[in-house]
């Protein structure tokens, strides 16, 4: 069974390996010139199209995929160069996506509600258009199949029949995959292939070949069962030290010196405590040390996590600082799920991610918690959830209040070390919350929701001027190229959210209740 991996552009983008960057994507293209977006969107290196390092992903399949086939029928290839690879002897060609449609958070924010068209989608439906087109014309018999973290918005909308995908598969697949290409094949198999079982651990495959940025897998799914959140509501397993060195290892072979450790959060890794959720301390603290103390590499950085268990547990982040060196010159960067500051709409969809506290604490947690990140050189990039279901007026005030009171707590506490950025995201219905509606800034903006908006990414610009020197000290090409075009993107940003706001009639200038004194007296 011949197979061909691949995935659209924007995921094989390295964008000049500047942080948070890589929401590039979610830009819409009638907005952002090609020509920036084609400077910023630096691409992985490839060996006349086969790729030397690939999304990791893509690499767990092709890691399951050859426990059956031989090496020289799984190749991954570049999208660019597709066409060198694929020809009458092949039967798949596997394509990985993240935000096909446009339908994720971020890019439904960008997009005024898909009112305009991400890159993400303007790339995939590029590249399966190409495929279905070099297929008919060549008269080739491969099957398209699109699968990833973003293959249930083809399943949901039923986009895949016009753009010539024969079959979308919906889940995890490391242990089923195998069987699920063999009915491909035979022509046994439904057009959407929902998976419903998990894999057991033993069951996930342990990549062969490099990831990009070094990324390794840690755990997947987290037990908190926030309502909205899809991954959240899978089983938890924690991969085991044993393998999560391997991978680690198999991308030292390659040159790869850093660890990009991913899960759902890291602070719960090999968490016993389901109840209260307090975090298994010296568990991440060795896991952490046992990477380091391999030979080779430099640094790791996890990639998302979450700030109740950090404000349990100060003294876990500080010894993990330790453990991998973090300092002024070297800082550790998190993504954290911020959600809101209402505690009202925490304890209705989120009561498990706020333990071991209550839902009245959340905002002085995450206040705390990102005092205490800062203070041991963590950078937390918070997002936040715009139109959750009966979300009110106060309650989008009181977040917005939050990042005026966080920027003027950690700047008397901290001065110059005081960082983090806070992203506003649109309402996905996911999870159990499939059923509710999109939230979509084209229709349901109100003043409140637009000064939150404007006072986030105000807050975002003060962390463009204070912290790209920081961020790009060893990038010499990103630092010449970046902050001209960052500088100029955040201020025409601004103005254009300011503009939208006012022909709206919003007064952008409106005061925000401070709400600082209130926060530290819960």
């Amino acid at each position: 069974m011949k197979t061909v991996l691949t995935c659209d552009e924007t995921l094989t983008g390295t964008y000049r390996d500047i942080p948070l960057l890589d929401f590039l994507p979610c830009a819409p293209s009638e907005k952002v010139p090609s020509l920036i977006f084609n400077i910023l969107n630096t691409q992985l290196e490839h060996k006349d199209g086969v790729l030397k390092v690939a999304p990791y992903s893509i690499r767990k399949v092709e890691a399951s995929l050859l426990k059956r086939l031989n090496i020289s029928d799984v190749t991954i290839v570049h999208p660019s160069h597709i066409q060198k690879f694929v020809d009458d002897r092949t039967d798949i060609v596997g394509v990985s996506t993240m935000d096909p449609l446009g339908l994720g958070p971020v890019s439904m924010m960008f997009t005024f509600g898909g009112l305009l068209t991400s890159y993400s989608k303007k790339k995939f439906t590029e590249l399966v258009k190409g495929l279905n087109v070099m297929r008919i014309k060549r008269g080739y018999r491969y099957k398209i199949v699109v699968g990833g973290p973003g293959s249930w918005q083809l399943a949901l909308t039923g986009k895949w029949r016009e753009l010539g995908v024969d079959h979308v598969v919906v889940g995890e697949t490391d242990h089923v995959i195998n069987d699920i290409f063999e009915q491909i094949v035979q022509g046994n198999a439904p057009e959407v292939i929902q998976v419903k079982n998990f894999p057991k651990v033993e069951e996930i495959s342990t990549i062969v070949n490099p990831s990009y940025k070094g990324m390794v897998e840690v755990m997947r799914g987290c037990g908190r069962n926030c309502k909205f959140c899809e991954p959240n509501l899978r089983a938890v397993r924690f991969i085991s030290d044993e393998k999560i060195l391997d991978e680690v290892k198999v991308n030292l072979k390659h040159g790869i010196c850093h660890g990009w450790l991913h899960s759902e959060d890291i602070f719960l890794y090999k968490l016993r405590d389901f109840r209260n959720f307090y975090p298994n301390s010296e568990e991440v603290g060795l896991f952490f040390r046992s990477v380091m103390s391999l030979k080779g590499i430099k640094y790791v950085n996890p990639t998302h996590g979450s700030i109740a268990p950090v404000a349990a547990d100060p003294l876990m982040v500080e010894n993990i600082s330790k453990v991998v060196g973090a300092n002024s010159e070297k800082w550790v960067g998190i993504q954290v799920g911020m959600e809101t500051a209402s505690p009202s709409l925490m304890k209705k969809y989120m009561a498990n991610k706020v333990k071991p506290f209550s839902p009245e604490e959340w905002p002085k947690i995450i206040m705390e918690g990102t005092y205490i990140l800062n203070r041991n050189f963590w950078f937390p990039a918070y997002t936040l959830m715009i139109g959750l279901p009966g979300e009110s007026k106060d309650d989008v005030l009181e977040t917005a209040a939050l990042i005026l009171a966080m920027e003027k707590f950690l700047m008397e506490k901290l001065g110059s070390r005081a960082h983090f950025t806070v992203t506003p995201l649109a309402f996905i219905p996911l999870g159990v919350l499939r059923n509710e509606s999109f939230f979509n800034i084209s229709e349901s903006m109100t003043e409140e929701r637009f000064l939150l908006i404007y006072t986030a990414w105000k807050h975002i610009a003060k962390e463009i001027d204070s912290s790209l020197p920081m961020i790009l000290k060893n990038n010499p090409v990103g630092k010449i190229i970046f902050p001209p075009i960052a500088k100029f993107g955040i201020w025409a940003l601004l103005r254009a959210i300011r503009s939208w706001g006012i022909e709206m009639g919003y007064d952008p200038d409106k005061p925000i209740k401070p709400m600082e004194t209130e926060i530290l007296r819960r």
